[in-house]
């Protein structure tokens, strides 16, 4: 059990916001899920991502977003990182 949860926490990769908002999106349609991601709601180039009832916020669209920050994102919204 210790040896499945290490290595779904390494499958985890490095992504740019939009990559990442385009996989909740497609998590979300296949759960059958409302996701909706609101700009307005963050400073800068950051904003908001709405997954049901949860949400995380995200930073620039355009940059990479590194492995940690991937994983709370995830953790933010519920999903387990085996999905990922």
């Amino acid at each position: 059990m210790l040896r499945t949860k290490m290595r779904a926490l390494t499958m985890v990769n490095a992504m740019t916001g939009r990559q990442f908002i385009a996989w909740v999106s497609k998590l979300a349609k296949a759960r059958d899920m409302v996701v909706t991601f609101d700009a307005a709601a963050g400073k800068g180039s950051h904003g908001t991502l709405y997954f049901g009832d949860l949400k995380t916020t995200v930073k620039d669209r355009k940059k990479e977003i590194g492995k940690g920050l991937v994983k709370k994102m995830l953790d933010d919204l519920g999903i387990d990182r085996s999905e990922f």
